[in-house]
């Protein structure tokens, strides 16, 4: 629309209204890149008594291994006070830990300071969430429950099984009388992750081919972000390959251009496209940050996050050519994404006029959910 600006663009806070504030862990030691470190790190735990187990949990002021907690939703966990746990650890989950890292957590709510249960009340294989960011995409969308430290969470669906979109009260019938057909609640996502500006604010267009432009952009960057389907591969002949066997400890990393090469250690992977090393979130690379995570100096000794893997596994290595893979695509993305000018054709003075804007406060709340029993503390049964 001639003269319309993207100042009147609504906010994503407005057309995903419910949302969740990141989860605060509180301690390193539950998370780490591979499971079998977390279980080895319970055992530990479980193997101190007394004040040699309290410093090794690192208490805080939410959590010690004295405080009464609940299960988390959906994970059988125990519920008697740490001070006397002796169980198994919990089969840990993947996470998204940080920006296109993913790594494992035990999802024990005794270890968590702050563990968002409405999020985890809504995690199944339906599930988006999007995390809103400020390091070079705006949005992050995953299938994974996100731990990383960075804005609000808001999830796609409000129940399980894809149910009830987490999106204004008639958005979704607004958005397709102007565009003259249906549409999804995950077109609605997908139109976000191209179009959102680091204000978070979303331009809306009422132009059916504009639509159909950035809601096939998204559905590519969501394929890539969520990595739930058919692998990514890069073109033949530009898919990377270890070409000399990456060391059982690696120290180092640094690229070269000139060969289009990685170099960890003695270990060369390539082709590593330029646009892959280059790919940053905030002032990191992705590649760099998550290459420390998994080879960073010993923790200070006697801390349960000492206990770490004893060798690069296998897993890594092919962790590291898809996010390469992912990264070098991702690029791509982004080049075509700051090559669109939207309108914003549908203005947030539209949809308050159409009565889809401010949505009801109700919608701001998570809905009431409970699918099945959840344990309390000490076994009890929960009450929500």
């Amino acid at each position: 629309m001639p003269g319309v600006t993207h100042d009147d663009a609504p906010l994503l806070a407005d057309l995903m209204p419910w949302s969740v504030a990141p989860l605060r862990l509180g301690r390193g030691w539950p998370t780490a890149p591979d499971p079998a470190t977390l279980k080895a790190r319970w055992s530990a735990f479980l193997r101190a008594e007394g004040a040699e187990r309290e410093a090794l949990f690192e208490p805080t002021r939410a959590r010690t291994v004295h405080s009464a907690v609940p299960q988390l939703p959906g994970q059988p966990t125990g519920t008697e006070r740490l001070a006397r746990a002796s169980g198994p650890c919990a089969d840990p989950v993947r996470v998204l830990a940080a920006p296109f890292d993913e790594q494992w957590l035990i999802p024990d709510h005794r270890l968590i300071d702050a563990a968002r249960p409405e999020l985890w009340r809504v995690a199944d294989g339906h599930q988006v969430f999007v995390v809103e960011s400020a390091e070079g995409m705006p949005l992050l969308a995953t299938s994974l429950p996100p731990t990383l430290r960075a804005g609000r969470i808001r999830p796609l669906y409000r129940r399980p099984g894809g149910a009830e979109p987490n999106l204004a009260p008639g958005l979704l019938e607004h958005l397709a009388g102007r565009l003259g057909h249906d549409l999804a609640a995950l077109d609605v996502l997908a139109w976000a992750l191209a179009t959102a500006r680091p204000d978070h604010t979303v331009p809306l267009t009422a132009d059916p081919a504009l639509w159909a432009r950035g809601v096939r952009l998204g559905h590519r960057a969501l394929w890539l972000l969520r990595r739930d389907g058919e692998r990514p591969k890069l073109p033949g002949g530009r898919r990377p390959y270890v070409r000399a066997p990456l060391p059982a400890r690696p120290l180092t990393v640094r690229y070269v251009p000139e060969e289009e090469a990685l170099h960890i250690d003695e270990g060369r992977v390539s082709p590593v496209p330029q646009e892959a090393w280059d790919f940053t979130a905030g002032d990191v690379r992705v590649l760099e940050s998550w290459f420390t995570a998994r080879t960073a100096g010993p923790a200070a000794p006697g801390t349960l996050a000492a206990v770490t893997a004893v060798a690069w596994p296998q897993s890594w290595t092919s962790e590291l050519l898809e996010l390469i893979t992912v990264l070098a695509l991702l690029a791509e993305v982004r080049s075509q994404r700051a090559g669109l000018e939207f309108d914003t054709g549908i203005t947030a003075t539209d949809l308050r006029a159409a009565d889809v804007l401010p949505p009801p406060e109700a919608s701001r709340r998570p809905a009431s959910i409970l699918e099945h029993t959840e344990e309390g503390p000490a076994g009890q049964l929960t009450l929500l």
